[in-house]
């Protein structure tokens, strides 16, 4: 009755076999069973043994369903909900249930449930995990043959030839390209629960800010502008703060008023170093504000911009790996600002 009632209800079960489809649901009913015909008889021990039986069963159903690309999580849980229907219906169609007995049910289904979704998400993250870095792994090959090949070419042209000028920006598009793989790997892992690590060394901000600024300036043209004094240190991770650096300016770019200046304003005390990012142009909404450094998350002011919404997550979770902050100010008139605050010493 449950198979017949699946197949009609549920569209991913038409694609699997009868037994395949009912793999564990034999198991989970005799723990079932075995719980409703002694109860008076069955002592603590017994009921712990049988708890975690069933919850066995229910992690290997939502671990084998994960693995089915058609079935999704609703689905899974609609097979449960499809399963206490028939249940009821089948032992109340010879008497009706005690109080008790229905709890019991109802307890064991709404338990099965829960250890069947949260196996079933667990394995659905661990296969997407698997699948994003080998897919990272796999595109960095082609990407780092295409690199090598442009900085060749590249070394063949004088400086200033127009063949120079677009193989330069070739290499540019290699580096964004290989940034954004980065991103993903990193996205992948964020989103797996591990923490982003960073490797700490003396580092001259204020010489990154301007080495960064050179490159921005190749891209976008000279309208870059550092407020810094000469040297500014910290320990932190120099390639970690070069991908926050260059994604705000890269924003600011992107979505402030073209043609004005976007500035850099580097400052220091005895135990902390800011930088703030600067730009002109449309302030953004308050309430898109506090969504702006989740993943997948976009003002939608922005939604005609290209991106992937990952570049703000992605900064703010470096920061913070770094023991710093990330704060945004936006106003009419006064433009927008991205304020990063790091310890001097993490």
């Amino acid at each position: 009755m449950w198979e017949a009632r699946v197949r009609a209800e549920i569209a991913a079960s038409n694609h699997q076999e009868s037994l395949v489809l009912r793999n564990s649901l034999p198991k989970y009913i005799n723990h079932l069973a075995d719980s409703l015909s002694n109860q008076s008889e069955r002592t603590s021990d017994q009921i712990e043994m049988t708890r975690l039986q069933s919850t066995q069963v229910s992690l290997e159903h939502g671990q084998e369903r994960a693995g089915y690309a058609d079935y999704s999580l609703p689905q899974l849980i609609f097979e449960y909900r499809i399963l206490r229907q028939i249940i009821f219906q089948v032992l109340e169609a010879e008497a009706p249930l005690e109080p008790k007995e229905r709890d019991l049910i109802v307890d064991s289904l709404e338990q099965a449930v829960s250890d069947a979704a949260t196996q079933f998400s667990q394995t659905l993250q661990d296969i997407q995990e698997l699948f994003m870095v080998t897919l990272t792994h796999d595109l960095r090959s082609p990407l780092n043959t295409i690199k090598m090949g442009a900085q060749l070419t590249l070394n063949q042209f004088k400086p200033g030839d127009r063949q120079s000028e677009i193989v330069a920006k070739m290499l540019g598009a290699a580096d964004r390209l290989n940034a954004m793989i980065q991103n993903l790997l990193d996205v992948s892992r964020l989103r797996a629960g591990h923490c982003l690590s960073v490797d700490l060394e003396a580092c001259n901000l204020a010489s990154l800010v301007n080495n960064i600024v050179e490159d921005l300036t190749l891209t976008y043209g000279d309208r870059f502008v550092v407020c810094s004094e000469a040297d500014v240190w910290s320990r932190c991770s120099p390639g970690e703060m070069r991908r926050v650096i260059e994604n705000l300016a890269t924003n600011a770019v992107k979505y402030g008023a073209p043609a004005t200046p976007i500035t850099f304003v580097l400052q220091q005390t005895d135990t902390h170093v800011s930088l703030a990012v600067h730009n002109h142009g449309e302030p953004i909404d308050p309430s898109a504000q506090s969504i702006l450094f989740q993943q997948f998350r976009r003002s939608t002011d922005t939604e005609d911009q290209s991106g992937w919404g990952l570049g703000l997550f992605l900064a703010k979770n470096i920061v913070e790996a770094h023991g710093g902050t990330i704060t945004v100010s936006s106003e009419a008139g006064k433009g927008t600002s991205f304020v990063v605050k790091l310890p001097k010493d993490p």
